[in-house]
């Protein structure tokens, strides 16, 4: 008898539950059921027969269904997201059917109507990462569907999914219906209450590329001094970096930043000598308000910084007293050498890679061999040798840790007023869990620079690791305002509040804002989904975050947290022991 052939053929595959069904059945099984039944007949089913799906088989908290094209499977996933958000729009939060959503594309083997084999599997194993609300694709599918849907995607890397032995490249949709605090696309960003300004990079006008980080330093300074007034609102750096060397529009990047006024100019320099010219728009009208010219020997460079920052605040309305500012104004160095190495090291440690940190730590010792009672160029030391050592970029951890630690002592016996001084020591005496020195360096860097992203992200860190994450999650925000463009830490920071705060479905939202995920993201993600009762996506994150690191312990990981009471301990190793990670 010959033996029966089994059938195979190329499908997209939707695999779609409820999040938290478990939690929502044990508060109300009837009405669960009921609101379920009511989805399934009034949308869900309609929407996948009219993007030319079948549905394969049901559970009672989800359902697979396949599409013999990719680009309908997407797209019927992302009408059935958006359909559901405008379903829950009015319905209490606690009751509200919450999908995630996994689509792969892969051979199947078909059997009675149901279908079997990898291609499911990792459609399965995608939908269980998906946050709720969420869509998770497959490498493969994103190659087929890019450029062919009104959809943008976010590549979340190589993932190591439960019982695949590859690793699977996983994409998440951007479906415009998560609120978000960072920088978006949908609208312009409201004003702040005060007066709010982006200086944009100033062009060098040098002909000499090598001259290029001297007018982007030129540009930090003077973002630096404006951001020393309180009375200001100042765009952070990263964010106003992202325009340089593109066709500026200024009302444009004034509604993207969300900034009333710009400023843009330009530094030549040539020898001694060096010209710096600025001018400051009123965005809303598109209108110069002010413009001035410096022509003057490169050593006044500091006069010329603090003529600019003085001119551009005496020129916004309410003419901010200068002399409100909480700092002496002082020249950092005599040596303009010293100084161009100091502008030039920070600049490349700005880039967060391996060699540029390399490069930035050898311009900057450079420049504290050339003076060595220069304050700024030894908090820069320690700076970017932190980086190096939270990378771990260093052979020797301990030994780059102490120079951390004895650059720091001697940049704050050499200059008191230099607020990234104090704020990588209240990183450092956070980590060492001394929070009476870290609440007092926290506090003097924000007197200093109250502007500052990073200064501002740290507080909201530290309130966190107090105890306060309500309070902590709004300096967070505020960081985030600062700079549209922040970090993803920033999405870190955030998640990690809310999850101290029980707030567990904003924590979720915050970590699945991170691209690529390592095993922390995951451990809080794993938590936070057990708290929400999503047992399925707590169980899809443990097994990610043993892949990631196979030795994980609770304990061990609880060492690098640095909560200040127990009882915040407690809550998130309660958590990871619920997930399924080992003690």
């Amino acid at each position: 008898m010959a033996e029966e052939r089994v059938q195979r053929r190329l499908a997209a595959i939707l695999a779609a539950d409820v999040a938290g069904y478990s939690r929502m059945m044990g508060r109300n099984e009837e009405g669960t059921l009921a609101s379920l039944s009511a989805h399934r007949t009034e949308m869900i089913d309609p929407c996948i027969a009219e993007h030319r799906g079948r549905i394969v088989k049901t559970t009672g908290d989800g359902l697979l269904a396949e599409f013999a094209s990719v680009v309908d499977a997407v797209r019927c996933a992302v009408t059935f997201q958006e359909n559901m958000a405008a379903r829950n729009a009015d319905a209490q939060e606690d009751s509200r059917i919450e999908f995630r959503i996994g689509v792969n594309l892969g051979d199947v083997i078909v059997q009675d109507n149901d279908v079997f084999g990898d291609g499911v599997n990792v459609a399965a194993r995608l939908e269980a990462l998906a946050e709720p609300r969420g869509i998770f694709v497959s490498g493969d599918v994103f190659r087929q569907v890019d450029g062919k849907i009104e959809a943008s995607f976010d590549d979340l890397g190589d993932q190591k999914l439960k019982n695949i032995e590859r690793p699977t490249r996983v994409y998440r949709v951007q479906l415009g219906t998560e609120e978000s605090v960072g920088h978006t696309e949908s609208g312009p960003l409201p004003l702040p209450d005060k007066p709010s300004i982006a200086v944009l990079p100033f062009e060098n006008m040098s002909g000499d590329a090598e001259q290029e980080f001297f007018a982007d330093g030129i540009t930090e300074d003077i973002l630096t001094e404006l951001s020393r007034f309180h009375e200001l609102f100042v765009i952070s750096r990263t964010s106003a970096f992202k325009y340089k060397g593109k066709a500026i529009n200024i009302p444009e990047v004034a509604r993207e930043l969300g900034v009333q006024y710009v400023a843009e100019g330009s530094v030549r320099k040539a020898g001694d000598r060096v010209r710096v010219t600025i001018q400051l728009i009123d965005a809303e009208t598109d209108r110069h308000i002010w413009a001035e010219r410096y022509d003057r020997k490169l050593e006044d460079i500091f006069a010329i910084q603090d003529e600019i920052s003085q001119a551009i605040v005496a020129t916004l309305p309410g003419r901010v007293e200068a002399a409100r500012r909480e700092r002496a104004a002082h020249k950092p160095t005599d040596n303009m050498a010293a100084y161009e190495l100091v502008l030039g090291g920070k600049l490349l440690h700005h880039r967060s890679m391996r060699d540029s940190n390399r490069e930035a730590l050898d311009m900057i010792e450079r420049a504290i061999a050339i003076d060595p009672k220069y304050a700024h160029a030894h908090a820069w030391k320690a700076c970017i040798s932190a980086q190096a050592w939270g990378y771990g970029w260093v052979e020797d951890v301990e030994a780059a840790w102490g120079v951390v630690v004895s650059e720091l002592e001697t940049a704050l016996a050499l200059d008191d007023g230099d607020s990234d001084v104090h704020r990588i020591l209240a990183a450092v005496n956070i980590t060492y869990h001394d929070f009476d020195k870290a609440n007092f360096h926290q506090g003097r860097a924000l007197t200093l620079n109250p502007n500052d992203d990073l200064i501002v992200v740290q507080k909201g860190e530290l309130l966190t690791w107090l105890g306060q994450p309500e309070e902590g999650i709004e300096w967070i925000k505020k960081a985030m305002r600062l700079n549209p463009y922040h970090p993803e830490r920033f999405w870190n920071h955030l998640g990690r509040a809310h999850f101290v705060a029980r707030q567990y479905r904003e924590a979720i939202t915050a970590f699945q804002s991170i691209s690529a995920f390592d095993h922390s993201h995951r451990a809080f993600l794993a938590a936070a989904n057990m708290q929400m009762g999503d047992e399925g996506a707590a169980t899809a994150h443990a097994d990610q975050v043993l892949a990631l690191q196979p030795d994980f312990s609770i304990a061990s990981y609880l060492e690098t947290m640095h909560y200040a009471h127990d009882a915040e301990r407690d809550h998130h190793r309660e958590a990871l022991l619920k997930a399924g990670l080992p003690e």
